[in-house]
């Protein structure tokens, strides 16, 4: 009987073990859609990357909602309101996904258009491009979501095109498109506790509108796009500052990079060519250089206009924004050794997506 019980539990270990191989928890993807006032929500199956929307998407949203953060506890949804100059609270459901706005919302600058919050979720930045271009700070309470004014606004002096923040939380970059063929401008923001310490500026392309950052917190990368269609490389040294990389920028053949994205082992970035229908594929160097892939497949075709790109969090699946009559979000499998994109499905969702992310 004793051999027979241990004969049962062996064969049980051996099936939990064979069960655990795979991840059976869902995660969740939102994107903003600004036309429709509405943020659209799907459950992300983490083994295949299928997405099913949730019963309850869309969700009403503020007008011209445009920009999305989510809350690293995966608790809190941030979405930025344009068209009414605040800022939307989402509880997250953690069985459903649901979302259910909470409380009411948070006045910011004029007509904000970017978020980004830091890892540890203490503090959101709100890039506001009308009236006097501000950066809003706030901070986070980890229990409710609830925001709290940091300081007064952050005056750049430029309308910022794209927002990124150093993974040390520390300093905050911000591209600005100067016009008239002018060069563009990256303005530096060195933090302490969400408050401003120190000003840089550094030239880049004409009109800079793709933004990444590797996860180390070495490189940064700017997709310029047409007329120049080019990329613009950095070391991002030790005080937050840049220096361009040796070759610096390298053109594309293909039109308007608006879209950057750089995978969790820093190894490979992709670029959406919203001009041109398609994904490319840059190995990044130990130098931080790029270098266009071809080997892989890259440039990979993608439906119309892509221009915003994200990620879950396995770094195993890619999804990709649509712009045009065909607004829709695509979604890829990634071959993380070779940089190789494959097409998986496509999810009209009726307009255009500003924005997407996905739960942890």
């Amino acid at each position: 009987m004793l051999k027979k019980a241990a004969a049962l539990l062996l064969v049980c270990a051996g099936l939990a073990s064979w069960v655990g191989c795979a991840k059976t928890s869902s995660r969740y993807l939102y994107a903003a859609i600004p036309a429709a006032n509405e943020i659209v929500a799907y459950r992300e199956d983490p083994n295949s990357g299928v997405l099913t929307a949730l019963a309850t998407s869309p969700v009403s949203a503020g007008t011209a909602v445009q920009a999305l953060a989510l809350h690293p506890s995966g608790k809190f949804l941030y979405a930025a309101n344009s068209g009414e100059s605040d800022v939307s609270l989402f509880n997250i459901s953690t069985t459903t996904g649901a979302l259910t706005e909470a409380g009411s919302r948070t006045l910011v600058g004029t007509s904000p258009t970017l978020l980004v919050m830091d890892s540890a979720g203490a503090f959101l930045y709100v890039g506001n491009i009308g009236g006097v271009p501000a950066i809003s700070v706030f901070s986070i309470d980890a229990s409710s979501g609830a925001l709290t004014a940091v300081g007064s606004p952050i005056t750049i002096g430029i309308v910022p095109l794209n927002m990124k923040l150093a993974p040390s939380g520390n300093v905050l970059y911000v591209t600005s498109a100067s016009g008239a063929g002018l060069p563009g401008v990256i303005e530096i923001i060195s933090l302490t506790a969400g408050v401003p310490t120190n000003f840089q500026s550094v030239q880049t392309g004409q009109v800079p509108s793709g933004l990444a950052i590797n996860p180390a917190g070495t490189y940064l990368y700017v997709g310029d796009a047409a007329p120049d269609n080019s990329f613009w490389e950095y070391t991002i040294n030790s005080d937050g500052s840049l220096t361009g990389i040796q070759g610096s920028p390298i053109t594309e053949t293909y039109s308007n990079p608006i879209g950057l994205f750089i995978d969790k082992s820093g190894t490979f970035l992709y670029a959406a060519n919203e001009g041109s229908a398609n994904l490319v594929a840059f190995s990044i160097g130990s130098d931080g250089a790029l270098s266009l892939l071809t080997s892989a497949g890259s440039p990979f075709t993608a439906n119309s206009q892509p221009s915003v790109i994200a990620a879950d969090p396995s770094g195993k699946f890619l999804f990709v924004g649509n712009q045009a009559s065909s607004a829709m979000i695509e979604s890829f499998s990634v071959d993380t050794s070779s940089s190789a994109l494959t097409s998986i499905a496509s999810y009209p969702v009726g307009n255009t997506p500003f924005s997407i992310v996905v739960t942890q």
